[in-house]
């Protein structure tokens, strides 16, 4: 049960979290939520298989190569996670105000199916989102994927600023317009 983990964590009777989802119809989507709980982060989270696989991005991601982002691996989300905006209430796992920041699209840069970059602990995408695009690799600190500290970094392309900051610019939900706070 790949959302095993996800489920032990939450009480859907107090979440309005979904508690299952079915993969998307495209396939390879993903979705960047601005997620002000205990602390606020960014999830980073990539359809593969019939998961969201899921990071905690702490400084949230940069359009700047040479800024490199912690991302903490977490667990995996059903894919209808990718629409969920609200509060997660206090005393839940994750407690706090949930904006879909970012959402689009993607495709594997290298020629190894996702599951396989994914055991190898290197990642590389290509994002066509709303506010983030071109190429993303996601390095684990450890060879074969074993450690949850990941590393998240934008690729030197065409897509590359080094002056444009979304995070500090660009705080509103992509779905509903509303910033963390307003939710």
């Amino acid at each position: 049960m790949p959302l095993e983990e996800y489920k032990k964590k939450r009480d859907f009777r107090q979440t309005s979290e979904p508690a299952d989802g079915e993969s998307s119809e495209g396939g390879n989507i993903f979705v960047i939520q601005k997620h002000d709980a205990s602390r606020l982060h960014y999830d980073f989270r990539l359809e593969i298989g019939d998961v969201l696989v899921s990071w905690a991005v702490p400084k949230g991601p940069s359009t700047n190569p040479a800024e490199k982002r912690l991302a903490v691996m977490t667990e995996d989300h059903p894919i209808s996670y990718a629409d969920f905006e609200g509060v997660i209430p206090e005393g839940q796992y994750g407690g706090g105000s949930v904006i879909v920041w970012d959402r689009g699209t993607y495709r594997s840069i290298k020629e190894k199916d996702m599951e396989e970059q994914l055991r190898d602990g290197h990642i590389e995408v290509w994002l066509e989102g709303e506010k983030l695009q071109g190429g993303y690799a996601l390095i684990n600190s450890k060879l074969g994927g074993k450690e949850k500290n990941w590393l998240l970094v934008k690729m030197n392309d065409e897509k590359a600023d080094r002056r444009r900051n979304p995070v500090s610019t660009e705080p509103n939900s992509v779905l509903s317009g509303k910033t963390v706070e307003e939710i």
